[in-house]
């Protein structure tokens, strides 16, 4: 099951605690930040939704929402304002600067997650279709976030390892020389002994379980990817 990953940021200690605790029983891992430049020391992009309130002290959440939206890696992110300001205008600035939604405090916790639950559905299913993904069977990689999965869950995988099996998985059944996996991956300029090939086909192959079989040895000749 994916675990999706929520970044609160409000300057509000016991509120953030008791938005925490409502939300790890619903299931998501909540990280919490009381400024908006504590978030952006935060690797944002890792995050499926920000929550976050206007008056946060320093810069304020209108400004941190702008940077967000204004930066390549992070411009798709719901962001959703908790505030206890009602003014339209207030409400009108959050959706200019990207705001997928807008819930006035007090709310009913029951309300936050149902909300939290369609938009974060929305955004994970328009990433799908703009997610580009290479799979054999039961094994994927997301090209877009360069992700192996196996049966749904993600495995641990250098680049480097990465695009070894991005290569052989896109050129199924075409042997490659140790020379010409050097060449790609590592490019012609680096020192690299062909001893590195073989021991990252050896922790590819007991990372992906069962399809390691599907890594074929050609002696004294290199590696293919039967399917």
């Amino acid at each position: 099951m994916v675990e999706y990953r929520i970044l609160l940021v409000d300057k509000d200690e016991d509120f953030c605690e008791t938005v925490r605790y409502n939300l790890q029983n619903e299931g998501y891992a909540i990280d919490i930040v009381y400024s908006a430049e504590e978030a952006l020391f935060k690797n944002i992009n890792d995050y499926n939704l920000v929550l976050l309130d206007i008056i946060l002290g320093g810069m304020s959440g209108f400004k941190l929402a702008h940077l967000i939206r204004n930066n390549p890696k992070t411009e798709s992110i719901p962001i959703v304002f908790l505030s206890a300001r009602l003014g339209e205008n207030d409400r009108l600035t959050a959706y200019s600067v990207g705001a997928d939604d807008y819930i006035s405090k007090p709310f009913f916790i029951r309300e936050l997650i149902a909300r939290i639950k369609v938009i974060i559905s929305r955004a994970e299913a328009q990433k799908t279709n703009q997610t580009h993904i290479l799979s054999y069977d039961h094994l994927q990689l997301n090209m877009t976030n360069k992700q192996v999965l196996l049966d749904g869950n993600e495995l641990r995988f250098t680049k480097k390892e990465f695009e070894i099996l991005k290569l052989l998985l896109e050129n199924k059944n075409r042997l490659f020389s140790r020379d010409e996996l050097l060449r790609m991956v590592w490019n012609e300029d680096a020192f690299v002994l062909k001893r590195s090939i073989d021991v990252n086909i050896t922790r590819i192959r007991k990372k992906i379980g069962k399809y390691g079989q599907c890594i074929i040895t050609i002696l004294g000749s290199g590696y293919c990817f039967e399917g």
